[in-house]
């Protein structure tokens, strides 16, 4: 008898897990996956990444700033049956690379008004202030995006998603580590110290929750721009975790 409750009580409790770790799999997999998109598994490492976020496959996700959607194409087949995958900001590519094919219509995009621009001069890109429309959001996610924008354009997208998730949600963020307060040098552009990204999202009202060293890179001296040979693909970068309480 307590063989068969314990063998119920695992039923319960061992699926969640294991269905989201066959999705992403199976997304992976994927015929239609590119083999560019393949290559960078490895340093990525998609499975645990979404496992650390706490990605499920009934969830409302949004994606900010989805680039050519090497991350949507994960995305969208695990939230296809049970739940939503939207996408904002800087959607262009992924609108006409991606959502066209098969399997993938159901992506919605959000448009905003938040008018991404750089400034003739300007090192960064800035934004308008702008919401986005689409309500009880459970996970937000960007990936190496955050250090393109000056300070004014990031706290009106940490703002923006805040204000899009529901009380509990959460919000990842990947990105290639800048020393901590180094100033600005040819080098650092594609980088953000990590300490002021915390700074800055909790300014925004988020909790910080976790962080993982998952993409944590001794080799990478912090030295050189992300795109250089001896660093692209081994970039140093911090995956932060927080809630909106």
């Amino acid at each position: 008898m307590r063989y068969l409750v314990a063998v119920l009580l695992c039923s319960f409790l061992v699926p969640a897990h294991a269905d989201i770790e066959a999705k992403v799999n199976a997304a992976l997999a994927a015929e239609s996956r590119p083999e560019a998109d393949r290559e960078r598994d490895r340093n990525r490492r998609p499975l645990e990444t979404l496992q650390f976020f706490g990605l499920e496959d009934n969830m409302r996700v949004l994606e900010l700033i989805p680039g050519g959607g090497w991350y949507t194409r994960v995305l969208a087949p695990v939230l296809a049956d049970d739940g939503k995958l939207y996408v904002a900001m800087g959607t262009g590519r992924v609108e006409s690379a991606l959502l066209g094919e098969p399997g993938f219509g159901e992506v919605e995009v959000i448009e905003t008004a938040a008018n991404i621009r750089r400034e003739p001069g300007a090192r960064y890109y800035t934004t308008d202030e702008f919401d986005i429309d689409v309500d009880n959001i459970d996970l937000a996610l960007t990936f190496r995006n955050v250090h393109n924008f000056d300070q004014a354009g990031r706290e009106r997208m940490h703002r923006a998603v805040f204000d899009t998730l529901r009380s509990g949600g959460v919000y990842g963020i990947i990105d290639h580590t800048r020393r901590h307060m180094e100033g600005e040098t040819p080098e650092n552009r594609r980088r953000i110290d990590p300490v002021l990204v915390i700074k800055e999202v909790q300014e925004a009202g988020f909790e910080f929750v976790d962080y993982s060293n998952l993409h944590y890179r001794a080799d990478d001296e912090l030295e050189y721009e992300v795109g250089r040979r001896s660093v692209s693909g081994n970039t140093d970068r911090f995956t932060f975790l927080f809630r909106k309480p």
